[in-house]
């Protein structure tokens, strides 16, 4: 799977937790820009992981502030 199709799996999935509809970039963070709480971010988490078929540990998410970290992330998880 390339960085074009993680990336657009990701959108879909983060669609239903930008409630203010912020475009999204690779710089855009998720707690400042799009203001996930801590419980939005374990949920966002969850579905990402589920769709993927991955699991996220505690430490990258701690590390993972922007979209494209998470993009990123995600490629790296499944090679």
């Amino acid at each position: 799977m390339d960085r074009t199709e993680v990336d657009s799996r990701i959108r879909a999935q983060i669609a239903s937790f930008n409630k203010k509809d912020i475009a999204i970039g690779e710089e855009t963070r998720f707690t400042d820009d799009l203001e996930f709480d801590s419980l939005t971010v374990m949920d966002f988490v969850a579905a990402i992981e589920d769709d993927f078929d991955i699991i996220i540990s505690m430490n990258q998410q701690a590390e993972i502030e922007t979209y494209g970290q998470l993009v990123d992330a995600v490629l790296k998880l499944q090679a």
